[in-house]
């Protein structure tokens, strides 16, 4: 699985949270003590930790093809931990439809949907 499709859904994410952290929506710029900031703290910190994957992707090109089972699969993980986030918005005009794939069908060209697969979004 390429890493930009881990950067990009990550930027997208975090475009839609650093505004909550904002002074103007009432935030302590996320260092308050209330639950809606620890809320904040944790699903930001979840969000960069799942699109943290740069090196488990590098890695995978050299690994054993039983490694490479394990990393493929924590790859996976990861992507459905920021797919299932960047689905909240999927109304917003810069959600877009890769957004919505499984891992697995990232690999299909963005045309074509994987076999098996539904075309809609």
């Amino acid at each position: 699985m390429d890493v930009r499709h881990f950067e990009r859904i990550h930027a997208f994410i975090e475009a839609r949270l650093r505004p909550l952290f904002d002074a103007e929506t009432g935030s302590e710029h996320g260092f308050g003590m209330d639950d809606t900031s620890r809320a904040l703290r944790a699903l930001l910190g979840t969000v960069k930790a799942a699109a943290a994957v740069k090196g488990l992707a590098e890695q995978r090109a050299t690994a054993e093809p039983t490694l490479r089972h394990i990393i493929d699969q924590a790859l996976e993980h990861n992507w459905d931990v920021l797919r299932g986030v960047a689905r909240n918005w999927e109304d917003h005009p810069d959600f877009v439809r890769d957004f919505k794939r499984h891992a697995w069908e990232l690999e299909a060209p963005a045309d074509s949907p994987a076999p098996g697969a539904s075309a809609t979004v």
